[in-house]
């Protein structure tokens, strides 16, 4: 298996709700700032519906808050939320507008987004958010690219962007992966920061949680010769 190329220098990794990027890929986000890359990073949407009995209105401000804190975390300072309905993420065109309108603001070479996967495992049905979001970044970066598709987005001072050569999809079915070795506590730490909702989720202690996942996301991939590694699909751009 081989490593994620990082000869690049800015990264955006797109979500569709706050605690995705931490799941998995916040372990490889920290290795890389910690190399002084700029990555930022777009929420689809704020996870105002995650927690049963908290209201969106209550909701989506904490849950934001717990994602820019995760970031800082990891050494993300930029945080965007697009202010998409939670739990109504379509793929198609206005998705992919917003999404092609964010590359273009953040101008990446490397893009970096989540399962979009029928399932996590088998019999594990993937969110209907999580499966529009990651088809819509792949789309979106041909879009970013394209001046024809959304010329609104010229038109409003955003320039096409061609400069994403990949994508990275954090995926259990990997072609490659990131070293993570050093940074699996600093990943543990960022999921840990999602403390409502984590808490909303189970009796178990937050940071048991947040343990018990980063370490099932980034244990040793077959072929590749780490302790830790997160796992991603690989998709070349022009």
């Amino acid at each position: 298996m081989e490593s994620i190329p990082e000869d690049w220098e800015r990264g955006l990794v797109i979500a569709a709700h706050p605690d995705d990027i931490e799941y998995g890929a916040a372990a490889a986000v920290a290795r890389w700032t910690g190399q002084g890359k700029d990555i930022r990073y777009v929420l689809a949407t704020s996870g105002e519906a995650g927690i049963a009995g908290l209201p969106p209105a209550e909701c989506g401000p904490l849950r934001e808050a717990e994602e820019r804190e995760s970031a800082r975390i990891v050494g993300v300072e930029q945080v965007e939320f697009l202010g998409r309905r939670d739990g109504t993420l379509v793929a198609g065109p206005d998705l992919r507008r917003d999404i092609a309108a964010a590359i273009r603001r953040h101008r990446p070479h490397l893009v970096v987004t989540g399962n979009f996967g029928l399932t996590w495992f088998p019999g594990i049905l993937n969110s209907a958010d999580h499966r529009a979001l990651g088809l819509s970044v792949l789309d979106a970066v041909a879009d970013a690219a394209n001046e024809w598709i959304f010329p609104e987005l010229t038109e409003q001072g955003l320039a096409p962007w061609t400069g994403v050569r990949w994508v990275a999809v954090n995926t259990t079915t990997p072609t490659h992966a990131v070293d993570v070795t050093d940074t699996v506590e600093i990943a543990v730490a960022s999921l840990t920061a999602h403390r409502r909702y984590l808490a909303a989720l189970s009796d178990v202690p937050v940071e048991e949680q947040a343990r018990a996942q980063v370490t099932r996301a980034s244990g040793p991939l077959p072929g590749f010769g780490a302790a830790h590694a997160a796992g991603f699909e690989l998709y070349t751009f022009g």
